[in-house]
């Protein structure tokens, strides 16, 4: 058996090691039944170790590139350029020319061929590297087929290969390349075949690209090709471009672009029945692989051959759980304002902790809205939380809903199953006492003190039925009717606000005015004491020499050496006490909270001391309560001159001491919960630590990578299968590439809402008006708090933010958020701050340049871009 070959009829999916990503799949293509593929051959990852890998001087530069980043683009650069140059220059040693050979006399030693690239860290699953490596077309003769060879060799270290590796964690002495030598055909078209519809991601949609010639010309984007989409044996769509060109085989060997004759250029590539039949071969691959396939295929005297399959890696997958029918997904990530993937501890607890069944997908949960969507009645109840929430998440729906062909609405407007509480409206009514807040915070308090006494005496099995226990404690205060009706009341008179101060006075969003610095506000609160924490430290330079360079390890006691440390100190735990169980993502119980790394905090702390004046808080608290105060007393007064005017601004007030007394509380609920999952994740890691005693566990931190349910049998029988934990360390990994969609079907449709407004100005991007007022200034685009360090003239731009981002609000001038509603975290501190915000822009941290000049309007909702940047 040859060591350095192989042909496609001796590769299947267990030669991924040796024949890589590309040759695996066209062996696996060539084995399937109806399926036709060019034939060739492999020259082996054995090859390219015997010639490249072990070569000195190679080596030796691989040393060196191992030791950069991906943005070290002019040493990429150089050493990239040196290796390949090396490369090129080894001369193939005789025995595997030999097999090369023999495998070219069989096929026809002056054919042409096409020489493909094919690494063993390419067309896989979880990272296709597509268009990573070379490939070259219609080489013709053993001599120059050597040559090409080497040239993919040395294509394993071109630039774009080099840093795509190293944004995806891989090892460049790790991965090895074949080489696909196959039979060049030259069909009259080419294109490709996606099994899945690449731009709504419907697994049910075929979606196939055509063009005259070659398909190298369309791959490389040189002309438009025709489109079709196709869906259960039924074109549903035809876009059939102007293909001006071609890409087509010299005789010679080579490639050269042809015009195609204009009476050609705006026909159809291929005809119904080729296009009907790509679908069916397009299922028939999708079936053998297991997962929808990206596919090439080339059309030859009416003969479809099909010379390669990959994975597509790009597809959100489709929400666990599915039963086959049709269904619709929302996602939890929007509304919890973190759409980072949750490990499975946390998600498992999450869920635990939830009303409604929720269902995975890429580290994220996703509701099931398709019965409330089937029904009329609960259908405009779900809307109109959706437009509160997520304007963008309702138009999707209302889109959906519109097409009326997925859904089946109920007979007699029948609900079936359980109404999900993440929906439904309390429907108490409540009066306007303050000391209702007050009863729900103490007795808030005390259940978690009583949970800190208990859980102390706690350990092994009884510790994780403990908490189990006490989750139905924490369901039952966060579902607390009372609690539920104190911010829905504060929320509907928010809404009456405005809505009447529009109509009766023309004016809009009065309600952010009213909502500044409102009592209660535990999220607020925090901005706020940061600052007094900034006041603590101001006097002491050498202190903030210190919080300059700080570590985690020692942070605290370090302080101590310095002149004001204990003083400081004491600050800072006094602090934490009260807010270090938050953190950037706090829903997961996974993440690290302020109390373990204080650093987080520090920039913060900095940026303070930098920006602001001593008794910045109080007077930031005060300007905000002044500001309501006179719009309220502007609004009734103009309110009593209008006819009935008495009685609309005796409602009015009432509406205003709603906001006033309750809105606050809209932070506490979630609040308590975060305090509570740290009571947990403080016992779980004492446990964890156990655990890694033990020798059952590595690292405290593999705890994380379990369900809560796997971490109970671990602790119950000190037994585990550490490769569940490298697996779903990788799985999380690839999950972070990947981007939630707001709305998903069971088809895997990504179904996007749009934002429906009119005369904006140029260089204007819409959203989301959250909290009224204009301001301009510098875009500070930023994905971790951490990364903040901000200036006086600074509008957060980010992708979400959850409370733990409250105290950056206290330094900028408005707000930018890709994700967010009327009643999330940022837009309600954002309205208590009095800054402008607009929020739901999609992708706003890539359209938004850091350090751009934007404008705000936080009442109309758009952000004008100023410069170029």
């Amino acid at each position: 058996m040859d060591s350095y070959t192989l042909g496609f009829h001796e590769i299947d999916k267990a030669k991924l090691a040796t024949a890589g990503g590309k040759g695996a799949n066209l062996g696996e293509l060539a084995r399937i039944e109806g399926i036709k593929v060019p034939d060739g051959f492999c020259v082996t990852t054995e090859a390219y170790k015997e010639v490249v890998a072990n070569h000195d001087e190679v080596r030796s530069l691989l040393d060196r590139l191992s030791l950069l980043k991906a943005d070290d683009g002019n040493a990429i650069g150089e050493i990239g350029a040196r290796i390949r140059n090396v490369i090129e220059g080894i001369a193939i040693p005789q025995k595997i020319v030999d097999e090369i050979y023999r495998h070219l006399a069989r096929l026809g030693d002056n054919d042409a061929y096409a020489v493909r690239s094919s690494a063993t860290a390419e067309d896989l699953p979880t990272a296709s590297f597509a268009g990573q490596q070379d490939t070259y077309l219609n080489i013709i003769g053993k001599e120059a087929i050597l040559r090409h060879i080497s040239k993919c060799w040395a294509s394993l270290f071109t630039d774009r290969a080099i840093i795509y590796r190293l944004q995806n964690g891989f090892d460049h002495r790790k991965v090895h390349l074949s080489v696909v030598v196959q039979k060049m055909i030259f069909p009259q078209a080419a294109g490709i075949l996606f099994t899945a519809d690449p731009i709504t991601s419907n697994r049910k949609v075929v979606s196939i690209d055509a063009s005259f010639g070659l398909g190298e010309a369309l791959v490389s984007g040189r002309v438009n090709a025709d489109v079709y989409r196709v869906r259960n044996g039924k074109i549903i769509d035809k876009k059939v471009s102007s293909k001006k060109l071609a890409i087509l085989a010299l005789e010679g060997g080579g490639t050269k672009e042809e015009a195609i004759e204009p009476e050609r250029q705006n026909s159809q590539t291929l005809m119904d029945e080729q296009i009907l039949q790509l679908e069916h071969l397009g299922r028939k691959i999708e079936k053998h692989f297991g997962c929808p396939q990206d596919i090439e295929w080339c059309l030859v005297d009416e003969v479809i051959y099909i010379v390669q399959s990959r994975p597509i890696t790009t597809l959100y997958p489709i929400p666990e759980g599915n039963d086959g029918g049709n269904h619709v997904y929302v996602s939890v990530a929007h509304q919890q304002m973190m759409t980072d993937p949750m490990k499975p501890l946390g998600i498992s607890l999450f869920q635990l902790t939830a009303f409604g069944s929720m269902f995975k997908a890429a580290g994220r949960l996703f509701v099931d809205v398709t019965q409330r969507l089937a029904s009329p009645a609960s259908r405009e109840v779900l809307l109109n939380a959706m437009g509160q929430h997520d304007p963008l998440m309702k138009d999707a729906l209302v889109t959906i809903t519109e097409r009326g062909d997925f859904i089946e609405p109920l007979p007699n407007d029948e609900k079936k199953g359980n109404e999900n509480a993440l929906f439904s409206p309390s429907r108490t009514q409540i009066e306007n006492d303050p000391k209702i807040v007050s009863e729900l915070i103490e007795q808030c308090q005390a259940s978690i003190e009583e949970l800190k006494r208990s859980i102390q005496t706690k350990s092994g099995t009884d510790l994780i039925d403990f908490i189990l226990e006490d989750l139905k404690e924490l369901k039952r205060i966060l579902f607390d009717p009372k609690s539920s009706a104190v911010f829905l009341a504060a929320i509907n008179a928010s809404v009456w606000l405005n809505e009447k101060m529009k109509e009766w006075l023309d004016e809009k969003n009065v309600a952010d005015v009213l909502s500044q610095s409102v009592p209660n506000n535990i999220t607020s609160e925090m901005g706020l004491a940061l600052l007094d924490l900034a006041d603590v430290i101001r006097p002491y330079p050498e202190v903030i020499e210190y919080l300059r360079h700080a570590k985690d390890d020692g942070l605290l006691n370090g302080l101590l050496a310095f002149d004001g440390g204990r003083e400081v100190r004491d600050a800072i735990n006094d602090y934490l006490d009260k807010y270090g169980m938050r953190c950037a993502g706090e829903i997961d119980i996974t993440r690290a909270r302020w109390s373990e790394t204080p650093t987080a905090l520090v920039p913060l702390i900095l940026s303070n001391i930098k920006n602001f004046e001593p008794n910045a808080a109080s007077r930031k608290f005060e300007q905000g309560r002044e500001e309501a105060l006179k719009k309220e007393q502007e609004l009734l007064a103009r309110l009593k001159q209008l006819p009935d005017g008495e009685e609309k601004a005796k409602e009015t007030k009432r509406m205003i001491g709603l906001v006033r007394s309750f809105i606050g509380y809209r932070e506490y609920p979630k609040y308590g919960k975060v305090s509570r999952y740290f009571v947990y994740r403080q016992a779980l890691l004492k446990e964890a630590e156990r655990l890694v005693q033990a020798g059952v566990i590595d690292e405290k931190e593999d705890i994380y990578y379990l369900t809560f349910q796997e971490l109970r049998e671990v602790v119950r029988t000190k037994e585990l299968n550490r490769q569940i934990i490298d697996e779903r360390k990788n799985e999380h990994s690839s999950y972070e590439k990947l981007t939630p969609p707001r709305v998903i079907t069971s088809d895997g449709e990504i179904v996007v809402g749009k934002y429906k407004r009119e005369n904006l100005p140029a260089n204007a991007i819409v959203g989301l008006p959250v909290s009224s007022g204009v301001i301009e200034g510098r875009a500070h685009v930023i994905l971790k708090m951490e990364d903040a360090a901000l200036g006086e003239d600074d509008i957060l731009v980010t992708a979400f933010t959850d409370p733990s981002w409250t105290p950056l609000f206290v330094s900028i001038k408005g707000l930018v958020t890709e994700v967010g509603g009327l009643m999330t975290h940022g837009a309600v501190i954002a309205r208590e701050y009095g800054l402008p915000a607009v929020v739901g822009i999609e992708n706003a941290t890539k359209r938004i340049k850091n350090g751009q000049r934007i404008r705000v309007n936080g009442t109309e909702g758009y952000v004008e871009l100023l410069d170029e940047n």
